[in-house]
């Protein structure tokens, strides 16, 4: 609990500092000054793209090594994708967020849309949730004192401090994440025995390709992977960035280094299924693991690493979250957009939402699949227009996006949350928004 309690100590003196220095203006606040370097652009977008990490450790634990095909490989797709094709043209842009780039190209009513929608799908409740979950096991306090807690500790420096704050905190974030799974997976190795005993210890299913799942749950992955483009922490970062050629080249390094850390997450949970075969909760494969195998010290360093690599997502995401609620909704509705004012408050309302619908939910992956399915229908087809000269109008850009996130919505309320008639929630709502937006034979533009 020692090393837990610095780094908490680091984020007091993180949110004590900034308060003394505050972000000084929009840009300043929203993309710092656009000055991030590659090696804090890197650090940043890796720590907070990985927060998932009990959600990670629990499908790893039940399905085995599908997890890299699940959450490894269709992100490494999407991102390269990313990186190559679209980080240059957003640095170029000089937007500060996503719903100015529809904004510009397709109006105010496509813009909101985007708001809202972006907005549900940034509020961290399911890291917060995971927080909540640390905590419990690590003090035996209630779950959600453990989530009103880590919410506190990771928006408290944002609050002022904006991008700056969040670049700042995860440079020593994704040292620690790396560090705790660096500790523990030789540590399995020496005390429980190597990939070959690891092997024989596992469900034979666990080494199958779809975890015995089937192609359909592991390919509808692969759609909601297409998230990716328009993953609003890319383009913020993107936006931040120096130069088109820092956002490009950061976005590929942060490829590797999420490659190496996917091969260290999904052996340790492989480890965990097979050391604790009975485990009740498997959100607590990895903490469990840590307990089963390693001495206090190293297990306080483990803890440490896997809060800090939550708490890197919860501070990235409550802040796009709050930039989108305050400014890209309330500001643009209001007229009233380039005050910090409204993005503070807005910050405060998303913490608490995220408490709330964390203590709801009860399974992070629950949390990504629906809001996954519902979000991706309704932005990819936008966003990626707006990238290109591909002209629409405003009434047919915001009619796709309401029909087909109603369409998405109501599949899984008629799903029950699974897939209606064996078809994933997401499929249809994207051929709402395709049929929507590609013009009929002959025609150009509506």
């Amino acid at each position: 609990m020692s090393l837990v309690l610095v780094y908490t100590a680091f984020l007091a003196f993180a949110v004590l500092r900034l308060f003394r220095a505050p972000a000084c203006d929009e840009t300043d606040y929203i993309v710092a000054g656009r000055r991030l370097t590659l090696p804090a652009f890197v650090a940043t977008t890796v720590s907070s793209w990985y927060g998932g990490i009990l959600g990670v450790g629990e499908y790893a634990w039940t399905y085995g090594v599908s997890n890299w095909l699940v959450f490894g490989v269709p992100y490494y797709l999407y991102a390269v994708i990313f990186a190559l094709i679209l980080a240059a043209r957003a640095r170029r842009s000089e937007v500060l967020t996503l719903p100015d780039l529809l904004e510009r190209r397709f109006g105010r009513g496509p813009a909101l849309a985007g708001a809202g929608m972006l907005y549900v799908m940034t509020v961290p409740a399911a890291y917060v949730l995971m927080i909540g979950v640390l905590v419990q096991m690590a003090t035996g306090w209630p779950l959600w004192a453990g989530v009103v807690l880590g919410t506190a500790l990771s928006v408290g420096y944002v609050y002022r401090g904006g991008l700056r704050a969040v670049v700042g905190t995860d440079k020593v974030q994704f040292v620690l994440m790396f560090v705790g799974f660096a500790v523990l997976v030789p540590a399995c190795m020496m005390k429980h025995g190597g990939l070959g005993w690891l092997r024989d210890a596992v469900p034979a299913g666990h080494l199958e390709w779809d975890g015995g799942r089937g192609f359909q749950a592991i390919a509808v992955w692969y759609v909601i992977a297409a998230s990716t483009l328009v993953e609003p922490s890319f383009y913020q970062r993107c936006y931040a960035a120096q130069n088109a050629a820092t956002a490009r080249r950061g976005l590929l390094v942060s490829v590797a280094f999420w490659l190496v850390f996917d091969a260290l997450t999904t052996v340790s949970g492989l480890y965990a299924r097979a050391v604790l075969p009975e485990l009740a909760d498997p959100m607590t494969a990895f903490p469990a693991l840590a307990n089963a195998t390693l001495p206090p010290l190293l297990r306080g360093l483990f803890i440490t690493g896997l809060l800090a690599t939550i708490m890197s997502t919860v501070d990235s995401y409550s802040f796009i979250a709050a930039i989108t609620g305050g400014r890209d909704l309330w500001g643009r509705w209001t007229g009233r957009g380039e005050s910090l004012g409204p993005m503070r408050v807005a910050l405060t309302i998303t913490a608490v939402l995220s408490v709330a619908m964390a203590m709801w939910a009860g399974s992070a992956i629950t949390l990504w699949h629906h809001l996954g399915s519902i979000g991706t229908p309704v932005l990819l087809g936008p966003v990626l227009m707006a990238h290109t000269g591909v002209r629409r109008s405003s009434r047919r850009v915001l009619w796709s996006m309401a029909s087909s996130g109603t369409i998405s919505g109501a599949w899984l309320i008629l799903g029950g949350g699974s897939a209606w008639l064996n078809i994933e929630a997401i499929f249809p709502g994207l051929l709402v928004s395709g049929l929507l937006l590609i013009p009929r034979s002959g025609l150009h533009t509506n």
